[in-house]
């Protein structure tokens, strides 16, 4: 029989016990309420980059999560425009129909890339090949059909050429990427303008599709005499041969950190860009003047809406958190672009931007506290 102190010391150790359960449980209940974890969806073009981000960006910030999904500026619209993520990705500057479907939609400048010509023809090494936008316009079309043809011959006197057909690889999926290349070959072909045109998905008259700028540089990349369009990351990552191509100035420039970094800074304008809110789809940075600019460069752009309340998968924690790592990625986060074939936003498109995040609210309530 128990003696009442050991009934005593009994309890005590109970009390003990449950204390301790107590405070554990509230302990994990406050670090799991700390934790949040922001979801996007979108572009493939800054993929590497993004995903450079979300590891660099934990480190500093470990409460904060990035998940984002590589599915294309396309399936990136869409999902936004659904409110199923956080934040959307797109090359694409959103059309007017898109707009209209996602009002208070802002969309943020997050770096800048090129689109590279990738091409596979055996013995033939990267920066060899030349072309121009007409002639790619022909290649894409199908009315270039062979490797030898004298068109490509004659812009590229003393390769060796094979007679074999020309395979053309392109995206199968709604494409930023496929946005800036059938822009280019809008501006480079009137054939192709009044046929085809420019938008996220054309109705590609030849070739094979693959989804993503990973699916056409792994396509690419797998069969001989391919050519095709993807981010100068994935050319660079992979390995895959790019060409130089005619800039209006009438030079053949290769895709680079320097080529491309001259398109923006030549562009007329990037230095008058919209607010954040308006359209973007004036904004070009096509066929940049200027002896040493790469003529296919783009922005791709974040999208969020401008009252984050909007949204309902984020409450007010969510949301600043959002746009903590949004500037974070325009200013610090871009530091880690230049390594990977990206351009470090210029310091006004930078300015642009932070103009922009102060626009930001939550039911009213400012969330931006940066410069």
């Amino acid at each position: 029989m128990q003696t009442r102190n050991q009934r005593l010391l009994g309890m005590i150790v109970v009390a003990l016990l449950s204390a301790m359960i107590i405070s554990v449980s509230a302990s994990q209940k406050s670090l799991a309420q700390s934790q949040v974890t922001l979801n996007g969806a979108g572009a493939t073009f800054p993929f590497p980059l993004i995903d450079t981000w979300r590891v660099a960006y934990q480190k500093v910030h470990p409460n904060t999560n990035i998940n984002y999904q590589s599915i294309g500026s396309g399936g990136g619209v869409k999902q936004f425009t659904a409110k199923t993520v956080d934040f959307g990705a797109s090359d694409a500057p959103l059309t007017a129909t898109e707009r209209q479907a996602a009002p208070g939609a802002v969309q943020i400048p997050e770096t800048i890339g090129s689109v590279a010509i990738a091409y596979n023809v055996p013995g033939i090494p990267t920066k060899t090949l030349k072309f121009t936008g007409p002639v790619l316009a022909d290649i894409f079309q199908g009315k270039i059909t062979k490797w030898n043809d004298p068109q490509i011959q004659a812009l590229n006197p003393g390769v060796s050429l094979p007679a074999a057909n020309i395979v053309v690889v392109h995206r199968s999926d709604g494409s930023g990427t496929t946005f800036v290349w059938t822009s280019y070959l809008s501006k480079a072909s009137p054939s192709w303008n009044q046929t085809i045109g420019a938008s996220k998905s054309v109705p590609w008259p030849v070739g094979i599709g693959a989804p993503g700028n990973e699916g056409v540089a792994n396509a690419l990349k797998g069969s001989p005499n391919t050519i095709g369009y993807v981010e100068l990351n994935y050319a660079l990552t992979t390995g895959i041969p790019y060409a130089l191509i005619k800039n209006p100035a009438g030079n053949f420039i290769a895709p680079s950190l320097n080529s491309t970094e001259a398109a923006v800074a030549n562009a007329p304008v990037a230095k008058s860009l919209p607010a954040g809110d308006q359209s973007w789809t004036k904004v070009s940075l096509l066929n940049s003047p200027g002896s040493s600019t790469y003529p296919i460069a783009t922005f791709t752009y974040l999208l969020i809406p401008k009252d984050l309340s909007t949204n309902p998968s984020l409450d007010q924690t969510k949301a600043k958190a959002l746009v903590d790592f949004i500037s974070w990625a325009i200013t610090d986060g871009q530091k880690l672009a230049a390594n990977l074939g990206y351009v470090p936003l210029p310091a006004e498109v930078v300015k642009h931007d932070q103009d922009t995040l102060k626009s930001l609210t939550f039911k009213g309530t400012p969330l931006y506290t940066g410069p």
